[in-house]
């Protein structure tokens, strides 16, 4: 069986950099440098794993939506090994929340074909979590999420998905949406090989009207959701230094309590 692999992967801003809000109250991307979220290198890695048990006859294609700057993670994914990427551009999708965005990959993911949709857990920006399960109901199809183990065999995807106390064994028949933990199994390096044929595979561009989606369905006037205000975090003041002349346990308990600690 030829197996078609979709991994749903996001350009965001770097966690370690200066991010701040823009006028309008979303993410001010363009002062800060991007690349592919770290949880989503997970997915990516769990892809190439599952298309090497099947000996050649699977394909990848990672799919973003985003700016032109999103390329760039898309093109880190091809040079870990993916074979073709998508990449959905408009500007009417600035703003676009977790239901918007779920929109056009739904979309994205029926004109490109498919029988396996993976993801990362959440994105290292909004960290929501919650794209994979509404991107599975947008496709009509099963979900198996949050999961530290995956592979395909038969027609069938199975994982193991481990709790607080317990781990479940689940499985779903394909075409089916799944999703993936940081303890799925580290993410390789790009080879320098990998990054230069990554060069020479195919990255398709997509927009709304490609994908028949009307301009106020996405965007921030289509969101469900929005920022109503923002504020510069406090800068960090310098904290109580507690000298223990024999009475250092009670002033630290005295201060834990009136901080609501205890």
């Amino acid at each position: 069986m030829s197996l078609r692999i979709v991994v749903c992967v996001k350009y965001v801003p770097d966690a370690t950099g200066d991010r701040h809000f823009a006028d309008d109250l979303t993410v001010d991307r363009d002062d800060v440098d991007g690349l592919l979220s770290e949880l989503d290198e997970y997915a990516v890695e769990q892809a190439l794993q599952i298309a090497g048990d099947f000996d050649g006859d699977a394909e990848i294609t990672v799919l973003t939506v985003g700016p032109e700057d999103a390329k760039d993670a898309l093109r880190k994914a091809l040079s870990m090994g993916a074979d073709k990427a998508v990449h959905v551009e408009d500007d009417d999708l600035h703003g676009s929340d977790v239901m918007g965005t779920s929109l056009v990959l739904a979309k994205a993911i029926e004109k490109t074909g498919y029988d396996l949709v993976i993801a990362g857990m959440a994105s290292t920006d909004g960290t929501m979590g919650v794209l994979p399960a509404i991107l599975a109901e947008r496709l009509g199809v099963p979900q198996v999420t949050l999961l530290s183990e995956v592979s395909v065999e038969g027609g069938v995807v199975k994982g193991r998905r481990d709790g607080d106390t317990a781990s479940e064994q689940l499985e779903a028949s394909l075409p089916a949406v799944v999703s993936v933990t940081d303890q799925s199994g580290e993410a390789r390096y790009p080879s320098f090989k990998g990054i230069m044929a990554a060069k020479k595979k195919p990255v398709e561009s997509l927009d709304l009207e490609d994908l028949e989606i009307d301009a106020d369905e996405v965007g921030l006037e289509g969101a469900w959701t929005a920022v109503d205000s923002a504020a510069e975090r406090p800068a960090r003041t310098a904290g109580t230094i507690v000298k223990d002349e024999g009475e250092g346990g009670k002033q630290l308990a005295e201060f834990l309590a009136s901080q609501k600690f205890i």
